[in-house]
Protein backbone atom coordinates (compact mmCIF):
# COMPACT_ATOMS: atom_id res chain seq x y z
CA UNK A 1 0.00 0.00 0.00
CA UNK A 2 1.22 3.46 -0.82
CA UNK A 3 2.13 5.79 1.97
CA UNK A 4 2.10 9.56 1.81
CA UNK A 5 4.38 12.01 3.53
CA UNK A 6 3.94 15.75 3.58
CA UNK A 7 6.73 17.68 1.91
CA UNK A 8 8.12 21.05 2.85
CA UNK A 9 5.86 22.88 0.39
CA UNK A 10 2.56 21.45 1.59
CA UNK A 11 2.23 18.87 -1.20
CA UNK A 12 2.09 15.10 -0.82
CA UNK A 13 4.78 12.70 -1.98
CA UNK A 14 3.17 9.37 -2.83
CA UNK A 15 5.67 6.57 -2.57
CA UNK A 16 6.05 3.87 -5.20
CA UNK A 17 3.20 1.36 -5.54
CA UNK A 18 5.90 -1.31 -5.44
CA UNK A 19 6.90 -0.48 -1.85
CA UNK A 20 5.44 -3.63 -0.33
CA UNK A 21 6.05 -6.02 -3.23
CA UNK A 22 9.47 -7.50 -2.50
CA UNK A 23 12.25 -7.10 -5.05
CA UNK A 24 10.17 -4.83 -7.29
CA UNK A 25 10.12 -2.27 -4.50
CA UNK A 26 13.90 -1.91 -4.76
CA UNK A 27 14.08 -2.25 -8.53
CA UNK A 28 11.60 0.54 -9.22
CA UNK A 29 11.97 2.79 -6.18
CA UNK A 30 12.54 6.51 -6.63
CA UNK A 31 12.54 7.32 -2.90
CA UNK A 32 15.75 9.14 -2.01
CA UNK A 33 16.18 7.25 1.27
CA UNK A 34 15.88 3.85 -0.36
CA UNK A 35 18.22 4.84 -3.20
CA UNK A 36 20.66 6.16 -0.61
CA UNK A 37 20.49 2.84 1.23
CA UNK A 38 21.12 0.93 -2.01
CA UNK A 39 24.14 3.12 -2.76
CA UNK A 40 25.55 2.27 0.66
CA UNK A 41 24.96 -1.48 0.28
CA UNK A 42 26.55 -1.55 -3.18
CA UNK A 43 29.48 0.65 -2.11
CA UNK A 44 30.32 -1.59 0.83
CA UNK A 45 30.13 -4.64 -1.43
CA UNK A 46 32.77 -3.09 -3.67
CA UNK A 47 34.72 -2.04 -0.55
CA UNK A 48 35.04 -5.73 0.28
CA UNK A 49 35.99 -6.64 -3.30
CA UNK A 50 38.61 -3.88 -3.55
CA UNK A 51 39.99 -4.80 -0.13
CA UNK A 52 40.39 -8.45 -1.13
CA UNK A 53 42.31 -7.38 -4.24
CA UNK A 54 44.59 -5.22 -2.07
CA UNK A 55 45.30 -8.06 0.37
CA UNK A 56 46.12 -10.42 -2.49
CA UNK A 57 48.58 -7.88 -3.90
CA UNK A 58 50.16 -7.38 -0.51
CA UNK A 59 50.51 -11.14 -0.03
CA UNK A 60 52.35 -11.27 -3.35
CA UNK A 61 54.64 -8.46 -2.15
CA UNK A 62 55.28 -10.06 1.26
CA UNK A 63 58.64 -11.33 -0.03
CA UNK A 64 60.70 -10.88 -3.21
CA UNK A 65 59.94 -13.14 -6.17
CA UNK A 66 56.71 -14.74 -7.24
CA UNK A 67 54.67 -16.08 -4.33
CA UNK A 68 50.98 -16.01 -5.24
CA UNK A 69 50.16 -14.08 -8.43
CA UNK A 70 51.53 -14.00 -11.95
CA UNK A 71 52.75 -10.67 -13.25
CA UNK A 72 49.65 -10.32 -15.46
CA UNK A 73 47.30 -11.13 -12.57
CA UNK A 74 49.11 -8.65 -10.33
CA UNK A 75 48.73 -5.90 -12.93
CA UNK A 76 45.03 -6.71 -13.36
CA UNK A 77 44.43 -6.67 -9.60
CA UNK A 78 46.40 -3.43 -9.33
CA UNK A 79 44.22 -1.86 -12.04
CA UNK A 80 40.97 -3.00 -10.49
CA UNK A 81 41.91 -2.19 -6.88
CA UNK A 82 42.47 1.47 -7.73
CA UNK A 83 39.48 1.70 -10.06
CA UNK A 84 37.20 -0.01 -7.55
CA UNK A 85 38.19 2.05 -4.54
CA UNK A 86 37.93 5.35 -6.45
CA UNK A 87 34.86 4.88 -8.64
CA UNK A 88 32.94 2.05 -6.96
CA UNK A 89 33.53 2.59 -3.25
CA UNK A 90 34.39 6.16 -2.26
CA UNK A 91 32.19 8.03 -4.74
CA UNK A 92 29.11 5.79 -4.26
CA UNK A 93 29.34 5.68 -0.47
CA UNK A 94 29.19 9.47 -0.27
CA UNK A 95 26.47 9.53 -2.92
CA UNK A 96 24.54 7.25 -0.58
CA UNK A 97 24.93 9.60 2.37
CA UNK A 98 24.01 12.55 0.17
CA UNK A 99 20.91 10.91 -1.27
CA UNK A 100 19.62 9.85 2.11
CA UNK A 101 20.38 12.99 4.09
CA UNK A 102 20.55 16.09 1.89
CA UNK A 103 16.78 16.29 1.21
CA UNK A 104 16.10 15.81 4.92
CA UNK A 105 18.64 18.49 5.84
CA UNK A 106 17.19 21.14 3.49
CA UNK A 107 13.51 20.23 4.00
CA UNK A 108 12.93 18.85 0.50
CA UNK A 109 10.43 16.06 -0.16
CA UNK A 110 12.91 14.19 -2.38
CA UNK A 111 15.67 14.83 -4.89
CA UNK A 112 14.73 17.21 -7.72
CA UNK A 113 14.64 14.40 -10.30
CA UNK A 114 13.75 11.13 -8.55
CA UNK A 115 13.72 8.97 -11.68
CA UNK A 116 17.08 10.29 -12.84
CA UNK A 117 18.31 9.58 -9.32
CA UNK A 118 17.30 5.94 -9.72
CA UNK A 119 18.86 5.75 -13.18
CA UNK A 120 22.15 7.07 -11.78
CA UNK A 121 22.27 4.21 -9.28
CA UNK A 122 21.56 1.48 -11.83
CA UNK A 123 24.14 2.94 -14.22
CA UNK A 124 26.66 2.63 -11.38
CA UNK A 125 25.76 -1.04 -11.04
CA UNK A 126 26.14 -1.65 -14.80
CA UNK A 127 29.38 0.32 -15.10
CA UNK A 128 30.96 -1.53 -12.18
CA UNK A 129 30.08 -4.89 -13.68
CA UNK A 130 31.62 -3.91 -17.03
CA UNK A 131 34.86 -2.82 -15.36
CA UNK A 132 35.37 -6.23 -13.80
CA UNK A 133 34.30 -8.13 -16.90
CA UNK A 134 36.73 -6.12 -19.02
CA UNK A 135 39.81 -6.53 -16.85
CA UNK A 136 39.43 -9.90 -15.15
CA UNK A 137 37.57 -12.03 -17.71
CA UNK A 138 40.14 -14.16 -19.60
CA UNK A 139 37.66 -15.15 -22.32
CA UNK A 140 37.69 -11.69 -23.91
CA UNK A 141 41.33 -10.79 -23.28
CA UNK A 142 42.48 -9.00 -20.17
CA UNK A 143 43.49 -5.39 -19.93
CA UNK A 144 45.64 -3.77 -17.26
CA UNK A 145 46.99 -0.24 -17.25
CA UNK A 146 46.55 0.93 -13.66
CA UNK A 147 43.63 3.05 -12.48
CA UNK A 148 45.25 6.04 -14.23
CA UNK A 149 45.14 4.22 -17.59
CA UNK A 150 48.40 5.83 -18.71
CA UNK A 151 48.92 5.97 -22.45
CA UNK A 152 50.62 4.52 -24.45
CA UNK A 153 50.33 1.46 -22.17
CA UNK A 154 46.54 1.62 -22.36
CA UNK A 155 46.50 2.57 -26.06
CA UNK A 156 48.39 -0.56 -27.13
CA UNK A 157 49.80 -1.46 -30.52
CA UNK A 158 50.34 -4.54 -32.65
CA UNK A 159 49.17 -8.11 -32.20
CA UNK A 160 49.26 -8.10 -28.42
CA UNK A 161 46.86 -5.16 -28.34
CA UNK A 162 44.49 -6.97 -30.70
CA UNK A 163 44.32 -9.90 -28.28
CA UNK A 164 43.56 -7.67 -25.32
CA UNK A 165 41.46 -5.07 -27.17
CA UNK A 166 38.00 -6.13 -26.08
CA UNK A 167 38.91 -6.39 -22.40
CA UNK A 168 40.43 -2.90 -22.27
CA UNK A 169 37.64 -1.45 -24.40
CA UNK A 170 35.08 -2.88 -21.97
CA UNK A 171 36.96 -1.20 -19.12
CA UNK A 172 36.80 2.10 -21.03
CA UNK A 173 33.06 1.62 -21.62
CA UNK A 174 32.53 0.90 -17.92
CA UNK A 175 34.26 4.17 -16.98
CA UNK A 176 32.15 6.03 -19.55
CA UNK A 177 28.97 4.71 -17.95
CA UNK A 178 30.23 5.57 -14.46
CA UNK A 179 30.97 9.09 -15.70
CA UNK A 180 27.41 9.46 -16.99
CA UNK A 181 26.04 8.16 -13.67
CA UNK A 182 28.20 10.59 -11.68
CA UNK A 183 27.27 13.57 -13.86
CA UNK A 184 23.54 12.86 -13.67
CA UNK A 185 23.75 12.43 -9.91
CA UNK A 186 25.78 15.62 -9.53
CA UNK A 187 23.33 17.70 -11.57
CA UNK A 188 20.54 16.29 -9.42
CA UNK A 189 22.29 17.46 -6.26
CA UNK A 190 22.95 20.91 -7.68
CA UNK A 191 19.32 21.46 -8.71
CA UNK A 192 17.99 19.98 -5.45
CA UNK A 193 20.13 22.24 -3.27
CA UNK A 194 19.50 25.35 -5.38
CA UNK A 195 15.77 24.92 -5.94
CA UNK A 196 14.30 22.54 -3.35
CA UNK A 197 15.28 24.17 -0.05
CA UNK A 198 12.42 24.74 2.38
CA UNK A 199 11.52 28.34 3.30
CA UNK A 200 14.07 29.67 5.73
CA UNK A 201 16.89 27.38 4.60
CA UNK A 202 19.60 29.56 3.07
CA UNK A 203 23.22 29.11 2.08
CA UNK A 204 24.19 30.74 5.36
CA UNK A 205 22.34 28.35 7.66
CA UNK A 206 22.18 25.00 5.86
CA UNK A 207 24.35 22.20 7.30
CA UNK A 208 27.99 22.06 6.25
CA UNK A 209 27.45 18.58 4.87
CA UNK A 210 25.09 20.11 2.30
CA UNK A 211 27.79 22.65 1.43
CA UNK A 212 30.24 19.78 0.90
CA UNK A 213 27.81 17.82 -1.29
CA UNK A 214 27.04 20.93 -3.33
CA UNK A 215 30.71 21.71 -3.98
CA UNK A 216 31.43 18.05 -4.77
CA UNK A 217 28.60 18.04 -7.30
CA UNK A 218 30.00 21.15 -9.00
CA UNK A 219 33.42 19.51 -9.21
CA UNK A 220 31.89 16.43 -10.84
CA UNK A 221 29.96 18.49 -13.38
CA UNK A 222 33.05 20.40 -14.51
CA UNK A 223 35.74 17.69 -14.17
CA UNK A 224 34.09 14.52 -15.46
CA UNK A 225 33.72 15.70 -19.11
CA UNK A 226 37.51 15.94 -19.35
CA UNK A 227 37.89 12.27 -18.40
CA UNK A 228 35.11 11.38 -20.85
CA UNK A 229 36.96 13.16 -23.66
CA UNK A 230 40.26 11.46 -22.76
CA UNK A 231 38.62 8.02 -22.71
CA UNK A 232 36.95 8.71 -26.05
CA UNK A 233 40.28 9.66 -27.63
CA UNK A 234 41.85 6.55 -26.10
CA UNK A 235 39.15 4.30 -27.59
CA UNK A 236 39.68 5.97 -30.99
CA UNK A 237 43.43 5.37 -30.78
CA UNK A 238 42.79 1.71 -30.03
CA UNK A 239 40.13 1.08 -32.66
CA UNK A 240 40.14 3.79 -35.36
CA UNK A 241 43.85 4.35 -35.90
CA UNK A 242 44.02 7.90 -34.53
CA UNK A 243 47.23 9.09 -32.84
CA UNK A 244 46.11 11.34 -30.00
CA UNK A 245 48.37 9.63 -27.48
CA UNK A 246 51.18 8.44 -29.74
CA UNK A 247 54.64 8.91 -28.15
CA UNK A 248 56.04 10.65 -31.22
CA UNK A 249 53.58 13.55 -30.80
CA UNK A 250 53.95 13.82 -27.01
CA UNK A 251 50.75 11.86 -26.58
CA UNK A 252 51.59 10.50 -23.11
CA UNK A 253 51.93 14.06 -21.81
CA UNK A 254 48.57 14.96 -23.40
CA UNK A 255 46.97 11.97 -21.64
CA UNK A 256 48.41 13.05 -18.30
CA UNK A 257 47.15 16.62 -18.74
CA UNK A 258 43.64 15.43 -19.57
CA UNK A 259 43.58 12.74 -16.91
CA UNK A 260 44.95 14.83 -14.07
CA UNK A 261 42.73 17.81 -14.93
CA UNK A 262 40.02 15.38 -13.86
CA UNK A 263 42.14 13.37 -11.42
CA UNK A 264 43.11 16.10 -9.00
CA UNK A 265 39.63 17.57 -8.59
CA UNK A 266 38.66 13.91 -8.14
CA UNK A 267 40.75 13.84 -4.97
CA UNK A 268 38.54 16.59 -3.56
CA UNK A 269 35.43 14.87 -4.91
CA UNK A 270 36.47 11.98 -2.68
CA UNK A 271 37.44 13.97 0.41
CA UNK A 272 35.03 16.94 0.58
CA UNK A 273 31.99 14.80 1.51
CA UNK A 274 34.05 13.27 4.34
CA UNK A 275 34.86 16.79 5.51
CA UNK A 276 31.15 17.55 5.46
CA UNK A 277 30.39 14.49 7.59
CA UNK A 278 33.12 15.33 10.08
CA UNK A 279 31.72 18.88 10.28
CA UNK A 280 28.43 17.37 11.49
CA UNK A 281 29.94 14.81 13.86
CA UNK A 282 32.47 16.96 15.73
CA UNK A 283 30.01 19.66 16.91
CA UNK A 284 27.52 16.99 17.98
CA UNK A 285 29.99 15.10 20.16
CA UNK A 286 31.74 18.24 21.41
CA UNK A 287 28.51 19.77 22.68
CA UNK A 288 29.28 22.99 20.83
CA UNK A 289 28.22 24.58 17.53
CA UNK A 290 30.79 24.57 14.76
CA UNK A 291 33.42 27.29 15.15
CA UNK A 292 33.48 29.77 12.26
CA UNK A 293 30.56 28.54 10.16
CA UNK A 294 31.05 30.96 7.25
CA UNK A 295 34.79 30.36 7.12
CA UNK A 296 34.13 26.62 6.99
CA UNK A 297 31.55 26.98 4.22
CA UNK A 298 33.63 29.27 2.05
CA UNK A 299 36.78 27.19 2.56
CA UNK A 300 34.87 24.23 1.09
CA UNK A 301 34.16 26.32 -2.02
CA UNK A 302 37.77 27.54 -2.12
CA UNK A 303 39.11 23.98 -2.01
CA UNK A 304 36.79 23.07 -4.89
CA UNK A 305 37.94 26.04 -7.01
CA UNK A 306 41.65 25.64 -6.29
CA UNK A 307 41.40 21.92 -7.05
CA UNK A 308 41.31 22.82 -10.76
CA UNK A 309 44.57 24.80 -10.59
CA UNK A 310 47.04 22.18 -9.36
CA UNK A 311 46.76 19.18 -11.70
CA UNK A 312 50.24 19.47 -13.19
CA UNK A 313 51.97 18.88 -9.86
CA UNK A 314 51.46 15.22 -10.80
CA UNK A 315 53.67 15.90 -13.83
CA UNK A 316 56.78 17.57 -12.43
CA UNK A 317 58.99 14.71 -13.72
CA UNK A 318 57.54 14.69 -17.26
CA UNK A 319 59.74 17.52 -18.55
CA UNK A 320 57.12 20.27 -18.70
CA UNK A 321 58.40 23.85 -18.73
CA UNK A 322 59.99 24.86 -15.43
CA UNK A 323 57.94 28.09 -15.35
CA UNK A 324 54.74 26.03 -15.39
CA UNK A 325 56.13 23.80 -12.66
CA UNK A 326 56.75 26.80 -10.40
CA UNK A 327 53.19 28.07 -10.88
CA UNK A 328 51.72 24.69 -9.99
CA UNK A 329 54.06 24.35 -7.01
CA UNK A 330 52.79 27.68 -5.62
CA UNK A 331 49.15 26.78 -6.29
CA UNK A 332 49.60 23.45 -4.52
CA UNK A 333 50.91 25.20 -1.44
CA UNK A 334 48.08 27.77 -1.53
CA UNK A 335 45.42 25.05 -1.49
CA UNK A 336 46.69 24.09 1.95
CA UNK A 337 45.32 27.39 3.33
CA UNK A 338 41.55 26.61 3.19
CA UNK A 339 42.32 23.08 4.36
CA UNK A 340 44.24 24.53 7.29
CA UNK A 341 41.28 26.79 8.11
CA UNK A 342 39.03 23.77 8.34
CA UNK A 343 41.50 21.88 10.51
CA UNK A 344 41.82 24.85 12.87
CA UNK A 345 38.03 25.28 13.11
CA UNK A 346 37.45 21.60 13.86
CA UNK A 347 40.00 21.75 16.67
CA UNK A 348 38.54 25.05 17.93
CA UNK A 349 35.10 23.43 18.03
CA UNK A 350 36.48 20.63 20.19
CA UNK A 351 38.43 23.01 22.44
CA UNK A 352 36.59 23.45 25.72
CA UNK A 353 33.76 21.17 24.65
CA UNK A 354 32.37 18.19 26.52
CA UNK A 355 33.69 15.57 24.15
CA UNK A 356 31.97 12.19 24.02
CA UNK A 357 34.39 9.59 22.71
CA UNK A 358 31.76 7.52 20.95
CA UNK A 359 32.51 5.61 17.74
CA UNK A 360 31.50 8.42 15.32
CA UNK A 361 33.69 10.90 17.19
CA UNK A 362 36.62 8.49 17.34
CA UNK A 363 36.52 8.02 13.59
CA UNK A 364 36.19 11.80 13.12
CA UNK A 365 39.32 12.33 15.25
CA UNK A 366 41.00 9.55 13.27
CA UNK A 367 40.07 11.48 10.13
CA UNK A 368 41.70 14.65 11.45
CA UNK A 369 44.96 12.97 12.41
CA UNK A 370 45.35 10.68 9.40
CA UNK A 371 44.26 13.27 6.86
CA UNK A 372 46.70 15.72 8.42
CA UNK A 373 49.55 13.28 7.74
CA UNK A 374 48.41 12.87 4.13
CA UNK A 375 48.12 16.63 3.71
CA UNK A 376 51.61 17.27 5.06
CA UNK A 377 52.89 14.61 2.64
CA UNK A 378 51.27 16.61 -0.14
CA UNK A 379 53.06 19.79 0.93
CA UNK A 380 56.37 17.91 0.72
CA UNK A 381 55.51 16.70 -2.79
CA UNK A 382 54.58 20.24 -3.83
CA UNK A 383 58.28 21.11 -3.65
CA UNK A 384 59.76 20.39 -7.09
CA UNK A 385 63.16 19.07 -5.87
CA UNK A 386 61.49 16.79 -3.29
CA UNK A 387 59.01 15.57 -5.89
CA UNK A 388 61.89 14.64 -8.22
CA UNK A 389 63.22 12.28 -5.58
CA UNK A 390 59.91 10.80 -4.38
CA UNK A 391 57.58 10.94 -7.39
CA UNK A 392 57.62 7.30 -8.50
CA UNK A 393 58.24 5.73 -5.11
CA UNK A 394 56.12 4.22 -2.37
CA UNK A 395 56.07 7.61 -0.63
CA UNK A 396 53.34 8.63 -3.10
CA UNK A 397 51.43 5.40 -2.40
CA UNK A 398 51.56 6.23 1.30
CA UNK A 399 50.47 9.83 0.67
CA UNK A 400 47.37 8.96 -1.35
CA UNK A 401 46.30 6.27 1.10
CA UNK A 402 46.61 8.58 4.09
CA UNK A 403 44.39 11.02 2.21
CA UNK A 404 41.85 8.51 0.92
CA UNK A 405 41.84 5.76 3.55
CA UNK A 406 42.77 7.96 6.49
CA UNK A 407 40.46 10.67 5.18
CA UNK A 408 37.62 9.33 3.06
CA UNK A 409 37.25 5.89 4.68
CA UNK A 410 37.54 7.21 8.24
CA UNK A 411 34.99 9.91 7.36
CA UNK A 412 32.62 7.36 5.85
CA UNK A 413 32.78 5.18 8.97
CA UNK A 414 32.16 8.25 11.16
CA UNK A 415 29.07 9.05 9.12
CA UNK A 416 27.75 5.52 9.08
CA UNK A 417 28.04 5.05 12.83
CA UNK A 418 26.55 8.52 13.40
CA UNK A 419 23.50 8.09 11.16
CA UNK A 420 23.06 4.32 11.53
CA UNK A 421 20.27 4.82 14.13
CA UNK A 422 18.61 7.36 11.81
CA UNK A 423 18.73 5.03 8.84
CA UNK A 424 17.73 1.80 10.56
CA UNK A 425 15.89 2.66 13.75
CA UNK A 426 18.35 0.50 15.69
CA UNK A 427 21.57 1.03 17.63
CA UNK A 428 24.83 -0.79 17.00
CA UNK A 429 27.13 -2.31 19.63
CA UNK A 430 29.34 0.54 20.84
CA UNK A 431 32.15 -1.63 22.25
CA UNK A 432 32.60 -3.51 19.00
CA UNK A 433 32.56 -0.22 17.09
CA UNK A 434 35.34 1.17 19.31
CA UNK A 435 37.40 -1.99 18.76
CA UNK A 436 36.82 -1.57 15.02
CA UNK A 437 38.26 1.94 15.24
CA UNK A 438 41.30 0.94 17.29
CA UNK A 439 42.29 -2.00 15.09
CA UNK A 440 41.66 0.01 11.91
CA UNK A 441 43.83 2.90 13.11
CA UNK A 442 46.70 0.63 14.19
CA UNK A 443 46.57 -1.51 11.05
CA UNK A 444 46.43 1.35 8.55
CA UNK A 445 49.53 2.91 10.09
CA UNK A 446 51.28 -0.45 9.96
CA UNK A 447 50.62 -0.54 6.23
CA UNK A 448 51.06 3.03 5.09
CA UNK A 449 53.56 4.55 7.52
CA UNK A 450 56.01 1.82 6.52
CA UNK A 451 55.54 2.89 2.91
CA UNK A 452 57.00 6.30 3.77
CA UNK A 453 60.26 4.58 4.69
CA UNK A 454 60.15 2.36 1.61
CA UNK A 455 59.71 5.43 -0.56
CA UNK A 456 62.59 7.33 1.03
CA UNK A 457 64.74 4.22 0.56
CA UNK A 458 63.89 4.27 -3.15
CA UNK A 459 61.41 1.43 -3.66
CA UNK A 460 59.50 2.18 -6.91
CA UNK A 461 55.73 1.92 -6.94
CA UNK A 462 53.62 -0.19 -9.36
CA UNK A 463 56.27 -2.95 -9.41
CA UNK A 464 55.38 -6.64 -9.26
CA UNK A 465 58.75 -7.53 -7.68
CA UNK A 466 61.49 -5.73 -5.77
CA UNK A 467 65.04 -6.00 -4.48
CA UNK A 468 65.76 -7.98 -1.29
CA UNK A 469 66.72 -4.86 0.72
CA UNK A 470 63.04 -3.84 0.75
CA UNK A 471 61.84 -7.19 2.10
CA UNK A 472 61.47 -6.28 5.80
CA UNK A 473 59.29 -3.23 5.14
CA UNK A 474 57.08 -5.11 2.70
CA UNK A 475 56.58 -7.97 5.13
CA UNK A 476 55.46 -5.55 7.85
CA UNK A 477 53.14 -3.75 5.42
CA UNK A 478 51.61 -7.06 4.39
CA UNK A 479 50.98 -8.02 8.03
CA UNK A 480 49.30 -4.66 8.51
CA UNK A 481 47.14 -5.19 5.41
CA UNK A 482 45.94 -8.56 6.70
CA UNK A 483 45.13 -7.01 10.10
CA UNK A 484 43.36 -4.11 8.38
CA UNK A 485 41.20 -6.51 6.41
CA UNK A 486 40.42 -8.59 9.48
CA UNK A 487 39.46 -5.43 11.39
CA UNK A 488 36.63 -4.78 8.97
CA UNK A 489 35.04 -8.08 9.98
CA UNK A 490 34.23 -6.40 13.31
CA UNK A 491 32.40 -3.68 11.42
CA UNK A 492 30.38 -5.96 9.16
CA UNK A 493 29.53 -8.33 12.00
CA UNK A 494 28.40 -5.44 14.17
CA UNK A 495 26.24 -3.87 11.46
CA UNK A 496 24.60 -7.11 10.31
CA UNK A 497 23.86 -8.16 13.89
CA UNK A 498 22.50 -4.74 14.81
CA UNK A 499 20.15 -4.57 11.83
CA UNK A 500 18.03 -7.30 13.42
CA UNK A 501 19.01 -7.37 17.07
CA UNK A 502 20.17 -3.87 17.96
CA UNK A 503 18.18 -1.85 20.52
CA UNK A 504 15.31 0.09 18.92
CA UNK A 505 15.93 3.86 18.77
CA UNK A 506 12.94 6.15 19.35
CA UNK A 507 14.72 9.42 18.50
CA UNK A 508 18.14 11.02 18.29
CA UNK A 509 20.27 8.81 20.59
CA UNK A 510 23.16 11.28 20.80
CA UNK A 511 21.43 14.05 22.76
CA UNK A 512 22.15 17.74 22.47
CA UNK A 513 20.83 19.90 19.64
CA UNK A 514 18.45 18.02 17.34
CA UNK A 515 19.86 18.25 13.85
CA UNK A 516 17.57 18.75 10.82
CA UNK A 517 17.67 15.14 9.66
CA UNK A 518 16.35 13.99 13.07
CA UNK A 519 13.42 16.38 13.41
CA UNK A 520 9.95 14.85 13.39
CA UNK A 521 11.35 11.39 12.76
CA UNK A 522 9.94 8.12 14.00
CA UNK A 523 11.19 4.61 13.22
CA UNK A 524 8.92 2.20 11.44
CA UNK A 525 9.32 -1.56 10.95
CA UNK A 526 10.42 -2.68 7.53
CA UNK A 527 8.32 -4.96 5.36
CA UNK A 528 9.10 -8.71 5.53
CA UNK A 529 12.23 -9.52 3.59
CA UNK A 530 13.25 -5.89 3.12
CA UNK A 531 16.72 -4.85 4.38
CA UNK A 532 16.41 -2.78 7.52
CA UNK A 533 18.86 -0.18 6.15
CA UNK A 534 15.99 1.57 4.39
CA UNK A 535 13.66 2.08 7.36
CA UNK A 536 13.04 5.40 9.01
CA UNK A 537 10.66 7.99 7.62
CA UNK A 538 9.98 11.70 7.82
CA UNK A 539 6.61 11.83 9.53
CA UNK A 540 5.99 15.55 9.17
CA UNK A 541 7.40 18.67 7.56
CA UNK A 542 11.03 19.18 8.67
CA UNK A 543 11.86 22.51 10.23
CA UNK A 544 14.58 24.70 8.71
CA UNK A 545 17.97 23.97 10.23
CA UNK A 546 19.11 26.28 12.96
CA UNK A 547 22.08 28.39 12.05
CA UNK A 548 25.42 26.96 13.12
CA UNK A 549 27.29 29.56 15.09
Amino acid sequence: MAEAASDAHGEHHVESPYRSSGWRRWLFTTDHKEIGAMYLWLAFFFFVVGGILAILMRLELASPGRDLLSQQAYNEFFTMHGTTMIFLWTMPVFAGFGNYLVPLMIGAKDMAFPRINAISFWLLFIGGALLFVGVLNPTIGQGAAGWTGYAPLSAGAGADAAVKRLGMDTWILGLHILGVASTLGALNFVVTILKMRAPGVTFHNMPLMVWAQFTTALLLVFATPTLTAALTFLWMDRNLGTRFFAPEVAGPVLWQNLFWFFGHPEVYILILPAMGIVSEVIPKFSGRPIFGYKAMAYSILAIGFLGFTVWAHHMFVTGIDVRARIVFMINTMIIGVPTGIKMFNWLATMWGGRIQFRAPMLFAIGFLSMFLIGGIDGVFLASIPVDYALSETYWVVSHIHYVLFGGAVMGAFAGLYYWFPRMTGRMYNERVAVLHFLFTLIAMNMVFMVMHNLGVEGMPRRYYDYLPEFAAGNLLATAGAVLLGASQLLFFGNILWSLRNGPVVAGDPWGGEVRPEWRNWRPRPSAPGVPAAAVGALSATPLPPERDR
